[in-house]
């Protein structure tokens, strides 16, 4: 079996204004939809973060990707590093930034995406040829069923895509909710109930870094008094606040949170939070590559690290993290991404292979509306996910869904993801501050 072509389709989502540290989500999300096409006729799939730089990056992968087989994953992880070192002054260079982490809540990097994107669609198609499930080859399930959060955030009104702003008063539970602005505790509870009563999560995380940490904490505060401690909370503010005030507000949440998510930017910042609040510090901004580790492990930067196959460069590469976080004492969970079917099947893959899988995943998925893969959209049992059945990711695409999500990229004009250049059509002037508070 040898790859023979690549495809390469670009996606726009519906996605409703979601706040965050860097501004506001766009009525679409950018993502992207890869195919390797086998000599044998079949074609393996994956889904990455959408942008132009990354989309132009696979095609210029695409001469050392074709003519290879898809199971020498490791010569083919090899070349795209090895295209990232000798690119100089084209895409996969250093100096333009495109390999940094970057201050925004997401992960820029390009190199990581497409050697995600190719090892990912390689699993799909040996599971094809090899009549296995991905998790099976890459050593076999220790659960069929991963449990996910309820990933709750600040939002504006409105449900995003076509329907822009349009909010029908019929509408009620978990659509009427993801419509709804929830700006204040109160729309935070009501979000929290309406998304746990229609996916059954059973532990809870809020997005923050949006307004003053008072307004934040007493919206944590309210969730734990709505729910109770029987269900695990979780505070991610973005890495948005200063030393002094993310030891202030930890204090207070002391007893209250699972975990404390990047209040802080760097590791260095983060040990100290450390020494002073008694709650365990979780990360997916000051250790996102193996690179990071040492330092982390020596400063104590964090107690959990969140996995993501597309920052990380693969499934394999997170399977590898996890035997490195139980070797270190480090708990571990996935960071999630506004992701469709496709993507959701490789995180499911990788969780039900991940033995060291401490905490239940987080998921934007429950905020999308559109879906790309043939079945429709995935089912939440109690807040699980079952682990697809089929070979390779266990999912396939839907061509005629591929086809008007394809429609709506073009049609939308955007380029990346710029959550400052849109929270400016609400907020004039507004600009992107690494640390606000």
């Amino acid at each position: 079996m040898i790859i023979d072509d690549i495809r390469i389709t670009p996606i726009a989502v519906a996605d409703p204004p979601l706040r965050n540290a860097a501004g506001i989500h766009a009525p679409y999300a950018l993502r992207i939809i890869v195919e390797l096409l086998a000599s044998n006729g079949l074609v393996g799939i994956s889904e990455i973060p959408g942008d132009v730089r990354t989309e132009d990056a696979l095609r210029e992968s695409a001469e050392f990707i074709v003519g290879t087989d898809p199971f020498a994953l490791n010569v083919l992880a090899e070349r795209i590093e090895k295209r990232r070192r000798e690119h100089a002054g084209a895409r996969f260079e250093d100096h333009d930034g495109e390999e940094s982490r970057g201050d925004a809540p997401w992960d820029r990097r390009i190199t990581v995406h497409v050697q995600s994107a190719v090892e990912v669609a390689c699993l799909d198609l040996i599971g094809k040829e090899t009549g296995h499930r991905a998790c099976d080859i890459l050593g076999g399930a220790v659960r069929e069923r991963v449990p996910f959060a309820a990933y709750l955030f600040y939002k504006e009104r409105g449900a995003g895509g076509r329907l822009g702003f349009d909010v029908s008063p019929a509408t009620r539970g978990w659509p009427a909710a993801r419509q709804a602005a929830a700006l204040d505790p109160e729309g935070i509870v009501a979000q929290a109930h309406a998304m746990c009563d229609a996916f059954g999560f059973e532990s809870v995380k809020l997005k923050g870094g949006v307004f003053p940490p008072e307004e934040e904490v007493s919206a944590v505060l309210a969730l734990r008094e709505a729910f109770g401690p029987s269900v695990p909370l979780r505070f991610d503010p973005n890495a948005a606040w200063s030393l002094k005030t993310a030891i202030a507000m930890g204090k207070r949440l002391e007893g209250v949170l699972e975990y404390y998510e990047d209040p802080v930017r760097g590791q260095e910042a983060m040990a100290e939070i450390g020494k002073t609040v008694d709650i365990p510090r979780a990360t997916n901004m000051c250790t996102t590559s193996f690179d990071d580790i040492p330092s982390g492990v020596r400063l104590g930067s964090e107690d959990i690290i969140l996995a993501d196959h597309h920052f990380w460069g693969g499934i394999r590469p997170c399977i590898e993290l996890g035997r490195v976080c139980r070797t270190f004492g480090r708990g571990l969970s996935m960071h999630s991404n506004t992701h469709l079917g496709v993507s959701l099947a490789a995180m499911v893959h990788l969780a039900a292979a991940t033995p060291h899988l401490t905490y239940a995943l987080d998921t934007h998925y429950p905020w999308q509306s559109d879906e790309v893969i043939v079945g429709g959209r995935f089912d939440f049992d109690s807040g699980t996910v079952k682990v697809p059945d089929g070979p390779g990711l266990g999912v396939e695409l839907d061509r005629e869904k591929l086809s008007e999500l394809h429609a709506n990229y073009v049609e939308c004009g955007l380029t990346h993801r710029d959550d400052e250049a849109e929270m400016r059509k609400l907020e004039p002037g507004w600009t992107f501050v690494p640390t606000r508070w």
